[in-house]
């Protein structure tokens, strides 16, 4: 047992398997208290793929996905009772996010049960696959209530607590699909987009109390990630299972966030990292890479616009990734 966070309460949404979990342990680890959190008790099925998609798989796929599922099976209970085991200290607790007064119970069960809140990470999150244009309703209000509406459940019930003690850490797992490259993924591109505002809106409101507020994007092996494999196979019959070997253990990702939840870390706030087992990035913030100014007249005329306009795209290469036929 490590002491980096010793005397520290955090709370992991979405803690139950994968990344989460992996978090939550090692934060412990370094002696953290730990309220764990999912949905539901249990983990049985699919998280994202759908029936007829399993369906579409030869019987040889479906057993390797059977195989990983029942391997990656977890919740909340299941990842306290690992930290009691090596240890630590933990209290899981059962409940979505999205719901405003469940996230209010969650926070408050860490302040009932440990007296105070020092570590708020939010790593829940939820995706399906559809192209934009077939998209039912239903997938978008699947993913987006959790991220980013989950994570300002959690953060305006943890931010008094904080604020009150003039000290804390929130953590808000994103994803690379912020960036709006993932095809098929437009409702979780949205969903992490709005992650990253948020987190840096919080970090510029919080901050003068003594909390940092940053986002990181994680590449590592999980349930969304043979996931995700199945249904390449079913719907393209791209068959990509040897890069989930290539892919790092979530293990990999918990100190970077150990680092971001300690004293050490008072100045970064705002911020967007990538982690990987193997390595540590920083996200430059958006800027303006190219710009037209003073038209004639002291404002834009349609005119002016469509004869200057095309100079500013000199050089510029079309910010799409080409769908594969």
């Amino acid at each position: 047992m490590g002491d980096v966070l010793k005397g520290k309460v955090a709370v992991v949404s979405g803690s139950g398997q994968g990344i989460g979990r992996s978090i939550a342990i090692t934060l412990a680890g370094e002696g953290a208290k730990v309220v764990t959190n999912n949905r539901k008790p249990g983990s049985t099925g699919f998280v994202h793929l759908k029936p007829e998609h399993y369906e579409a798989l030869t019987q040889e796929q479906k057993d390797w996905v059977n195989k990983l599922t029942k391997e990656y099976n977890g919740d909340a209970e299941t990842t306290a009772k690992t930290i009691k085991e090596r240890g630590g200290e933990a209290t899981p607790f059962f409940g979505d996010i999205s719901d405003f007064e469940t996230a209010g119970k969650l926070i408050q069960t860490a302040v009932d049960t440990y007296r105070k809140i020092d570590i708020l990470v939010n790593v829940a999150g939820a995706f399906g696959f559809s192209n934009i244009w077939e998209m039912p309703r239903e997938l978008w209000d699947h993913v987006v209530p959790i991220k980013p509406g989950g994570y300002f459940n959690t953060i305006r019930h943890a931010a008094p607590h904080m604020m009150e003690q003039k000290w804390g850490r929130i953590i808000n797992c994103t994803s690379l699909s912020w960036i709006g490259d993932s095809l098929n993924h437009a409702e979780y591109a949205a969903a992490n987009a709005g992650v990253v505002g948020l987190t840096r809106a919080a970090a510029s409101e919080l901050y003068e109390y003594g909390i940092t507020c940053n986002a990181f994007s994680p590449f590592a092996r999980t349930r969304a990630s043979f996931e995700l494999i199945a249904y390449n196979m079913a719907v393209m019959g791209a068959d990509s299972r040897s890069s989930l070997e290539m892919t790092p253990h979530p293990d990999g990702i918990g100190p970077m966030i150990v680092f971001l939840a300690s004293d050490q870390t008072a100045h970064i706030s705002g911020s967007c990292f990538n982690i990987s087992g193997t390595s540590v990035g920083l996200y430059s913030k958006p800027e303006t890479v190219a710009s037209i100014s003073e038209p004639e007249g002291g404002q834009w005329t349609v005119e002016e616009i469509m004869k200057r306009a095309p100079g500013m795209f000199e050089g510029y290469e079309i910010q799409v990734v080409k769908r594969m036929r």
